[in-house]
């Protein structure tokens, strides 16, 4: 069996379809993360999970929608995050690759302030990082020099380590180094389909020598399509193609990384063992 720890299913307009395939794949396990196309639709997410035992789900203001961290909008996300199928806040956290996307004072203070509400809820969060180093010259003069793994990991240790409570690193596509502060601060790495791409060697590293016991699995569906079917609409049946390639890379079989990266999820989420 496998868990897909990150997934988009607000726009499926075949979701049955969608899962009837994750559940022949062996993917009996979703989290739908609850950041719809802003605020306002963070809630369908758990809607799903309200509708279908086999989903989870989160809650969360992703950075390109920061300015919108309005009070209404964060007593809105509590108020969720006070719901037995909302595992987790997020996706969180910092985006600077987007020249739209909100300044880096907006994108933090929105950060912070959902931190300190996972933290009064007591549920790990599922965090986005994403920097200005592919940008286009616009956004790097916008963003730049600040790093988002620099502004991410400082405002980690200071809001949440504090708490003592985990969380996974979505979609991870750092370095080595930013790997070690991340497993050091009690994240998981969960990695998605770029991690089968030719060009993702150091996300390749990481992922080789991760510890067993602090790995995930993801589609970030429906985007982030693993190869052989990249170019496609993304899907939770595909997880079993990333878990596949990370068997390769780690040197093992499919069966044990969905073995080990189910007892992971479990360990994070102990609520969803059934």
């Amino acid at each position: 069996m496998l868990i897909d720890s990150h997934c988009h299913l607000d726009d499926y307009e075949n979701l049955p379809q969608i899962l009837a395939n994750a559940h022949t794949a062996g993917v009996n396990t979703l989290l739908a993360i609850g950041i719809g196309n802003g605020p306002a639709d963070m809630h369908v997410a758990l809607d799903l999970a309200n509708q279908h035992p086999q989903i989870f789900a989160t809650a969360g203001i992703h950075p390109q929608e920061a300015h919108q961290a309005t009070p209404e909008n964060l007593e809105k996300l509590a108020k969720l995050a006070e719901n037995a199928r909302c595992i987790a806040i997020g996706e969180i956290g910092l985006d600077y690759y987007h020249l739209s996307n909100p300044d880096i004072p907006t994108q933090q203070a929105a950060f912070i302030a959902q931190l300190k509400i996972a933290a009064a809820a007591r549920k790990p969060i599922t965090i986005h990082c994403r920097t200005s180093e592919l940008a286009i010259p616009a956004a790097k003069a916008k963003y730049e020099p600040a790093d988002a793994w620099d502004d991410l990991l400082a405002l980690i240790a200071k809001h949440w380590t504090p708490h003592g409570l985990p969380g996974i690193m979505h979609c991870f596509s750092g370095n080595e180094q930013q790997a070690a502060a991340s497993l050091a601060s009690g994240f998981y790495l969960s990695f998605a389909g770029n991690l089968t791409y030719p060009k993702s060697t150091t996300i390749q590293a990481v992922a080789a020598a991760a510890p067993a016991d602090r790995i995930l699995v993801e589609t970030d569906a429906p985007f982030l399509t693993p190869i052989p079917l990249r170019g496609q609409p993304n899907e939770p049946a595909n997880t079993a193609l990333t878990a596949k390639f990370l068997a390769t890379l780690r040197n093992t079989t499919p069966e044990a990384i969905a073995q080990q990266t189910t007892a992971n999820f479990h360990r994070l989420f102990p609520t969803t063992a059934a």
